[in-house]
């Protein structure tokens, strides 16, 4: 055998893996998604999310500096409110529990770590949806815009750095980066979910913000179908032209080949979000003893680094980041 042929010297030790390691991992590729509710006295915890929490003002605030002490590099805030209606007006009440929360982290945290806010309206709507529902139960694409830029500016006046546009709505990205520069907020990025795919992976987030559509209805109506991949570049290009600093796609794991076509044709930054059920179904297994879920997330995550995200959005960003502090 020759000397060539024995790739795996360079495997022999962790220094030689380091040292060679293609991809890397490191706590500020992570952004935490956080829930904060109104109005609860303690943490609530979310029993399809194990170690996650709806948070009250206090304990966000604590958690935000365990993630910072970690090193993680940012979080994402989704509002859980006490009253939901047709419009979704808790997302874009200057008072709504999203904005206070950004306010009170933007003056303890400033510019320290990336303050990130969810941008959409299932969470705030008495019938689930992202969007202005018709009276045939169908989304107004149109109308949903201009709500949407409402909470864009809302977000930037409370303090968010990114504002993350996640319904899927034609032309969003255009009517939000509009109104954020009507209204001065030229800074402002927005991280665009341009390939959010209509998965069944979803659903411990709905617990988390309590989310539920009306009528047995879905959202395959504006959300990505699963079987299709040439739409993920249309889209993301689309949202890109229309003023995307950053594109996302969701869910991630299996989603890598979209990852992978994002990276490989667009010059802007790429994340990834490793959504709920890819998290929980990791603990559920954990839990039972049958795969050592503290490994299974580092390679899970690392895998989406190496199929190009420059960060990815994950519940187990505390549990990784101070994993790879050790």
């Amino acid at each position: 055998m020759f000397p060539a042929e024995r790739p795996r010297r360079l495997r022999r030790t962790a220094a030689l893996r380091r040292l060679v390691a293609e991809t890397t991992l490191s706590p500020d590729d992570l952004v935490a998604p956080l829930f904060v509710a109104e109005p609860l006295s303690e943490p609530r915890p979310i029993h399809s999310l194990p170690g996650q929490f709806q948070h009250t003002l206090q304990s966000l605030h604590e958690e935000v500096r365990a993630l910072h002490r970690a090193g993680v590099g940012g979080v994402i805030l989704f509002g859980v409110p006490t009253k939901k209606d047709e419009y979704g007006s808790g997302a874009y009440d200057p008072k709504g529990i999203v904005q206070a929360a950004l306010g009170s982290l933007r003056d303890e945290f400033a510019d320290d770590l990336v303050l990130m806010a969810d941008l959409c309206l299932d969470e705030y709507t008495s019938h689930g949806h992202c969007g202005v529902v018709r009276p045939d139960g169908t989304v107004d694409n149109d109308a949903t815009l201009e709500l949407y830029g409402r909470i864009a500016v809302a977000q930037a006046q409370a303090g968010a750095t990114v504002v993350a546009p996640s319904g899927m709505m034609d032309g969003q990205v255009g009517a939000i980066r509009s109104a954020l520069d009507g209204a001065g907020f030229f800074e402002t990025v927005i991280l665009a979910y341009a390939a959010k795919y209509a998965s069944g992976l979803y659903g411990p987030f709905r617990d988390a913000v309590e989310v539920e559509i009306a009528d047995g209805g879905d959202r395959r109506g504006y959300q990505q179908d699963p079987r299709n991949r040439r739409e993920a570049l249309r889209e993301a290009r689309a949202d890109v032209e229309q003023g995307a600093d950053i594109v996302m796609v969701k869910p991630a794991m299996t989603y890598l080949d979209i990852v992978a076509d994002l990276r490989r044709e667009l010059d802007v930054p790429i994340s990834a979000y490793h959504v709920s059920g890819e998290y929980a179904m990791v603990k559920a297994a954990a839990a039972n003893g049958w795969i050592d879920g503290t490994v299974v997330a580092l390679e899970q995550l690392t895998a989406v680094r190496r199929a190009g995200a420059d960060f990815v959005l994950t519940y187990f960003a505390r549990e990784v980041a101070e994993e790879l502090g050790r």
